[in-house]
């Protein structure tokens, strides 16, 4: 677990939505990439509402979606206090009002104990037992599921809820299975989009949105393409235009038909 700040030297500085939001990273540990713009991109959010995070690393994507969606009331929890700090100060970088809060969603923060309009989450994307060789502790613990298990990250979420909030988190495909069996009665409107990286290819990513007491059926979407050609062949990032419409220009990620609770 990180839990000193970071050095200057620790980190790197990188943009994200073409440039509109830039925040620091750390060059070993757990580093946001494009997963945190679809997240971003995928929520069902309008001004004026509220969103809470669930770990949050350096807090790229709430960053990214109070750059798409203005007016939000925005807050974060974050286990390792180093990233929850680092998170805080690309806030203020990015001239975003944020609540950061330190600590863990088996044991909510009183501050954070209140009703949300949607809350969002990437969690580990690694069962037990299957984690990555990082290095970096921080890294680590970002990436594999230790003592939170995936069931409590969307017990939590709907406990911060209110009636008729959105969940929208992203995970591996292949931990779909259980990510619907903990959804559980409860939740309803759920929506699924599979993230492939070029047509043909089998989805390695899945973006989920689920309503509380929502009453729509299950529905599985048409596959989001990521990368235009079959195949890798040449440098640059290759994207189709829905991709690079979401990356770089802040669009939403479409459902296509649009999510509403008729769906």
């Amino acid at each position: 677990m990180r839990a000193e700040p970071f050095a200057p030297d620790e980190l790197t500085r990188d943009g994200f939505l073409g440039g509109r939001v830039t925040i620091m990273q750390p060059r070993a540990g757990f580093r946001s990439s494009t997963d945190a713009v679809f997240l971003a991109a995928a929520v069902p959010a309008r001004p004026g509402e509220s969103v809470l995070e669930l770990g949050c690393g350096a807090g790229a994507a709430i960053l990214c979606l109070g750059a798409r969606v203005a007016g939000l009331s925005l807050a974060e929890l974050e286990l390792q206090p180093g990233y929850a700090a680092l998170a805080a100060a690309n806030a203020e970088a990015n001239g975003r009002a944020l609540q950061v809060h330190a600590g863990d969603l088996a044991a909510m923060p009183a501050a954070l104990r209140r009703a949300f309009d949607h809350v969002i989450a990437n969690p580990p994307y690694h069962p037990p037992g299957r984690g990555t060789a990082a290095r970096d502790a921080g890294r680590a613990l970002a990436l594999a599921e230790a003592a939170t298990p995936l069931a409590a990250w969307i017990d939590a979420a709907r406990r911060r809820l209110r009636p008729g909030g959105w969940l929208t988190l992203i995970q591996s495909a292949e931990r779909l299975g259980e990510v619907l069996a903990a959804l559980g009665p409860g939740w309803g409107s759920v929506a699924i989009l599979p993230l492939a990286p070029r047509a043909g290819r089998p989805a390695g990513r899945i973006v989920l949105r689920a309503r509380k007491g929502g009453r729509g059926a299950l529905r599985l979407c048409a596959p989001f393409v990521v990368h235009a050609a079959a195949r890798h062949l040449h440098d640059g990032d290759d994207l189709t235009e829905a991709a690079r419409a979401v990356l770089r220009e802040g669009a939403a990620l479409d459902f296509d038909p649009p999510l509403t609770e008729a769906c």
